[in-house]
């Protein structure tokens, strides 16, 4: 073994070696640093906001004049726009046809207004509560109420108007008088707020209350919605976009540009994680071209080693264990880096979600150093190969 040792060291490139180690590093930086990234934000991405989920739009149409009403969907449109490839769900918005009278009482205050309700299909909401039903004979209306009303009351309203903030907590535990009137009727129930939206900005009411409501309280003749929201892969479409154009149909909010950004973010995640990929097989292969090189420089000695009774086995481990060495430096060098590039990311990725709670680098440790011996392997059959040939003298 030691006569095998030396023939290695005669014809040994440093600077090949270095290039490769060099080149391994930065590709096993880059994959596992993508894969920890991908774990990192998988709870952000299986939840129901997530933001690198598919990206969804609330459509409208634009109010020309006043007093005409004009801006109802229509059952054609309905079925134009759920039929187009870029769709991947459609559903609308159903409004309480009736008078809505809410109210509280915190702090000694009491306050009351005229609310609106509506409701969407479930698989629409970005938010999730075990109290979110309703059954014909329950007091207590569950409500999402989106959370940058909070926001208008605490930092816009309250704040100038010398009255408490509230907290997302508190304001869940504080109970709603809410009136409902209509046809004659009026009845009293208690309102709970269950939880916040971020996506959708109306006050929202399970399907099945807004639809028994409207049918107790509503005199009014049934009109196609004035808003939908479609659930899309891509946002940033062009297809999308034109047909969007084509029927003037506005999107609310930000969504638009806020669904282009998610898409470039896809995007660039993607493509950064391929590029790391590419970078470590091209350090595989300079790794197997260098070896291959020092065989070839070798084979006349290689060959009087078989002949004097060397096995393949013995002529082949050193480069081999040279192969192993490399692979693991480089991936043991990468770890130190991913963390730190972890340790910078982490604080940023957290505000992304309330409640986050990072996983942990164990698997990606044990998935790259799985890699490795993978690769490894590869190396070890390919130099194996390369030995049992001169071996044979093919």
């Amino acid at each position: 073994m030691r006569l095998i040792w030396k023939l290695l060291r005669q014809h040994i490139s440093l600077l090949q070696l270095t290039g490769f180690f060099v080149t391994n590093l930065v590709g096993m930086v880059i994959v596992l640093t993508a894969l920890q990234v991908y774990r990192d934000v998988t709870p952000l991405v299986n939840a129901p906001d997530s933001f690198l989920d598919n990206d969804f739009m609330v459509l409208s149409k634009q109010v020309e004049q006043v007093g005409v009403n004009k801006t109802f969907f229509t059952e054609e449109e309905l079925t134009d726009l759920e039929e187009q490839p870029f769709v991947e769900a459609m559903g609308e918005f159903t409004p309480a046809q009736y008078r809505v009278t809410g109210g509280l009482s915190a702090f000694g205050i009491r306050m009351s207004t005229y609310l609106f309700f509506e409701s969407v299909p479930d698989r629409f909401l970005d938010v999730e509560s075990d109290q979110w039903q309703f059954e014909e004979g329950d007091d207590v209306i569950p409500i999402i109420l989106p959370r940058n009303y909070l926001n208008l009351y605490n930092f816009g309203f309250a704040s100038t108007q010398g009255l408490p903030q509230l907290s997302e907590e508190l304001v869940r535990e504080i109970p709603l008088s809410i009136e409902l009137s209509g046809r004659g009727r009026i009845q009293n129930f208690q309102g709970r707020v269950v939880a916040f939206s971020n996506r959708l900005n109306t006050i929202l009411v399970p399907d099945s209350f807004i639809r028994w409501s409207n049918d107790c309280f509503s005199d009014k003749p049934v009109a196609g919605p004035s808003r939908i929201i479609i659930e899309v892969p891509n946002v940033a479409d062009e297809q999308l976009q034109q047909y969007l154009t084509e029927h003037e149909y506005r999107v609310e909010g930000d969504g638009n540009d806020q669904g282009q950004m998610n898409y470039f973010l896809r995007l660039i995640t993607f493509s950064v994680t391929g590029v790391g990929l590419l970078i470590t097989l091209l350090s595989f292969f300079i790794l197997m071209l260098s070896i291959f090189l020092l065989l070839q420089k070798n084979t006349r000695k290689l060959e009087d080693l078989l002949m004097v009774g060397y096995t393949p086995a013995q002529v082949a481990c050193p480069y081999q264990l040279l192969s192993l060495g490399l692979n693991l430096g480089a991936f043991l060098c990468a770890i130190p880096v991913v963390l730190w590039v972890r340790s910078r990311y982490l604080s940023l990725v957290g505000l992304f979600g309330e409640d986050y709670e990072a996983s942990g680098v164990g698997i990606t440790l044990l998935i790259g150093l799985l890699f490795v011996g993978f690769v490894t392997s590869i190396n070890a059959l390919a130099i194996r190969h390369k030995v049992v040939g001169l071996w044979l003298h093919e």
